[in-house]
């Protein structure tokens, strides 16, 4: 078996797109989780995944409540992301958001908008394998670049290198300009 640490140390050199996943809770408030392992699954029908954790206090209501929105963040997002990767009730306090005309709660300033019905959920270990079929999406255009999640710094020739055991979990955003963080994200395809 490998261990936990180095399994996430290794998993953290891969750069990764930072999503947000959110429903209404029964008592009609905003719950979710913040989501990096996440990914397009199928055109025909228009599918993606996620993957939560199943010691989630989150992923029960987003299971049962059988609807969810899916934010790309931006990269002026980072506090947003913090919020929904932690523990507690209110992890909206602060943040601008609004229902959607599909009941879905929908955060200001996101990159892109899926909202999805859940579809199927496959067993991953110690994760769900969540997958939603579109029913609505929306797209910001002229806002900042999506926020991507790196165990990596910059060497004096600006390529991403990994970094093990000194910048963990920073953001691609906290650690470029605006300028670098373009090219770099265009480095990284």
């Amino acid at each position: 078996m490998i261990e936990p640490g180095i399994y996430k140390d290794v998993m953290s050199s891969f750069p990764s797109g930072v999503t947000v996943v959110t429903t209404v809770d029964p008592e009609g408030g905003i719950v979710g989780i913040t989501a990096s392992a996440f990914s397009a699954l199928s055109i025909d029908p228009a599918l993606v995944l996620f993957c939560p954790n199943y010691a989630s206090d989150t992923y029960p209501i987003l299971r049962d409540s059988k609807k969810f929105a899916i934010h790309l963040l931006s990269a002026d997002q980072t506090a947003e992301a913090y919020a929904f990767a932690g523990k507690g009730k209110d992890k909206a306090a602060g943040i601008e958001w609004h229902l959607s005309e599909l009941g879905n709660p929908i955060l200001a300033k996101a990159t892109a908008i899926i909202e999805c019905e859940l579809w199927r959920e496959y067993d991953g270990g110690d994760h769900a394998i969540a997958s939603g079929t579109w029913r609505g999406v929306g797209r910001r255009l002229g806002g900042a670049p999506g926020l991507i999640w790196i165990d990596a710094h910059l060497d004096s020739h600006t390529a991403l290198t990994t970094h093990s055991g000194n910048i963990h979990g920073m953001p691609l955003a906290a650690l470029l300009g605006e300028g670098q963080q373009r090219d770099a994200v265009q480095m990284l395809g």
